[in-house]
Parts: C-alpha cells; sequence; structure tokens
C-alpha cells in the first residue's frame, strides 16, 4: 500500500493488544499513534515500540501519547481498553472523532459495542481477536501465537448490516496489508460468542491454576471442568437466540491449547500485576445471563467467584 491508502488509526489502550496490532499497522506504513498507560508512552518515546513476533523482532517507531485527545482526526480508533473500561473510554472519546470515523473494538466479551455506541456516534464494529501476546515490559509486546481477526457489524436491520460490509472490506484490506489475518463475517454476534465460550474455559481456569495452555490441554481435570463450563455457555447462548458457528466447539476450544500452547490467560496475566481483571465480564457475563434466562451455571459462578477472591485479595494475603 501506498502511504496516501492508509487511514489514520488511534490505537486506545495501547497494551498487549492494541501494541501488537497497531504496531504491525505502523511497521506497514500505517499512521499510528498508540495512547496507554505512562511507563509504555514513555518506553516507546525513548526507542521506539520492540515488537517481538514468531516471525521477527523489531523496534517499531511510532508516536505514543497518554492523553485521548490524541485520538483525535484518526479515521480508524482500535479500542484495546479492558472491558471495565469500555464506557469511560468511550465518554472520553465521543468529544475526539469525526462523525465518519470509524471505532473498532478489539476486545473480550460479547457486550461492548452496545456499551461503546451508547456513547459514541461514530460507526462501531466488531473484532474477534485470535492473539497471544503479553507486555514484557515497558513499551515490548511478546507475541507467541496466532494474531488472526474476524471483522463485523451487529446492525438492527439488514439495510444497515448491507451498508456496513464496504466499510468491514475496508477494514480488512488494511489488515492484510499489515499481515494480519482478517475474515469479515455477516455473523459476528455468534463469533463473539464463540471467542466468550473459550475465554470462559480458559482464562479463569488458567489464572487459578497458574498454567499455561498446554497444561490445561494435557490435564483430565481441567479439561472436564473447562467442558462442563464450555457446555453452561452454550446453554446460555441457546436461550438467548445466539447462532454459533458450525462447526464441534470443544474440538475448537480444544485446538487453543495446540495453537496458543505457551500462552497464559489475559486473567492470569492481570492477577500477576495485580490489576483488575474482566472476569465479570465473562464467566460472570454468562452467571448474569444464565439468571435473566433461567439456565443454571455453577461451574461459570464457581469460576466466576474464585477469580474474584483472588483478585480482590491483598498483596500480603494468603492466595
Amino acid at each position: 500500500m501506498t502511504q496516501a491508502d492508509w487511514p489514520q488509526v488511534a490505537v486506545v489502550g495501547a497494551g498487549a493488544v492494541g501494541c501488537y496490532y497497531g504496531g504491525l499497522l505502523a511497521r506497514a506504513g500505517c499512521p499510528v499513534t498508540l495512547i496507554g498507560r505512562p511507563p509504555h508512552v514513555q518506553a516507546i518515546g525513548r526507542a521506539g515500540l520492540l515488537l517481538e513476533t514468531l516471525a521477527f523482532t523489531e523496534r517499531v517507531r511510532v508516536p505514543a501519547s497518554t492523553d485521548i485527545a490524541a485520538a483525535r482526526g484518526a479515521a480508524l480508533v482500535l479500542l484495546c481498553v479492558k472491558s471495565p473500561d469500555t464506557e469511560t473510554a468511550a465518554k472520553a472519546l465521543s468529544a475526539q472523532l469525526a462523525p465518519q470515523a470509524i471505532v473498532l473494538s478489539l476486545q473480550n466479551g460479547v457486550d461492548n459495542l452496545e456499551r461503546i455506541r451508547a456513547h459514541v456516534a461514530a460507526p462501531a464494529y466488531a473484532a474477534v481477536v485470535y492473539v497471544a501476546a503479553a507486555m514484557a515490559g515497558p513499551g515490548h509486546v511478546r507475541h507467541t501465537g496466532r494474531g488472526d481477526l474476524v471483522i463485523g457489524a451487529i446492525e438492527r436491520d439488514a439495510a444497515a448490516q448491507a451498508a456496513a460490509q464496504p466499510r468491514l472490506q475496508q477494514l480488512a484490506a488494511w489488515f492484510e496489508g499489515a499481515g494480519v489475518p482478517c475474515a469479515v463475517t455477516a455473523n459476528v454476534e455468534g463469533e463473539l460468542w464463540a471467542k466468550l465460550v473459550i475465554n470462559c474455559a480458559y482464562n479463569a481456569v488458567s489464572a487459578l491454576g497458574r498454567a499455561r495452555y498446554r497444561r490445561l490441554g494435557e490435564s483430565p481435570p481441567a479439561l472436564r471442568v473447562m467442558r462442563e463450563a464450555v457446555d453452561e455457555v452454550l446453554a446460555v447462548a441457546r436461550a438467548a437466540g445466539v447462532t454459533l458457528p458450525p462447526g464441534d466447539v470443544f474440538e475448537s476450544v480444544l485446538s487453543i491449547s495446540r495453537t496458543m500452547a505457551g500462552a497464559t490467560s489475559s486473567t492470569a496475566q492481570d492477577i500477576a500485576r495485580g490489576r483488575r481483571t474482566e472476569i465479570d465480564h465473562l464467566n460472570g457475563y454468562v452467571v448474569r445471563r444464565g439468571d435473566e434466562l433461567g439456565v443454571p451455571v455453577p461451574v461459570n459462578r464457581t469460576l466466576h467467584a474464585l477469580v474474584r477472591l483472588l483478585e480482590e485479595a491483598a498483596p500480603d494475603e494468603a492466595r
């Protein structure tokens, strides 16, 4: 692509996911601004973003800021904040965005899009993210598996859904131009729930067991818990009228222990750093929806409760 083909991109929430995709876009020539926490911003300002992937290790020079105002003028915003911070970020963004700017949610959970749209008038779409990446230090993202996206629109009617397709195809072309596999789907809601199934199987168990995905896939007791958690999520999805993509759901779950064998969940990473997790928007979301729909979810309820205990423990408490 030539410089004229790229949009101005702002990455809001430049953690592991934001730095990985923002870094690849910047490396390909796209004008990107990363907006994140001071330690990362300062390190990136000094020496560039250290992008350590399975294919290469490279420092990428990219502007970075702690100020949401740096998103002003962006044609595309990649919203990569944790799900608990969605509304705060969307409210802050609303004053910065041009009417035709696109917001793409690269977040865990299934309800972020409606929460974004409650505050942002610009077109907003969802991305299902399949990447194993972690911040290995300030301004240093380490990629250990996959890296593909599935994007789509959730619209009220067929005309609005059809109108979104050209924008989605353009988004996919930009990502593909940066070496990111990106598929457009007509059923992104189902794809988001399919990712929720994976998150509910792995995130809490990885955190509670302090285990990488390979170990979970090799542990029969862990696999039994994961299967029961998956069955509950599928029952809630059916009751909610969600159509998941075709295929063997649990085999898709198992495949993650192979394709992202060295990964730990974002929940495990947050617990290790003493940060708030997204568990309320993963297993906790399934608990809330299960209660609303009359679907029993005892395994997800247990996983949610145990992670919350870990999350809320003081650093010197027994864990």
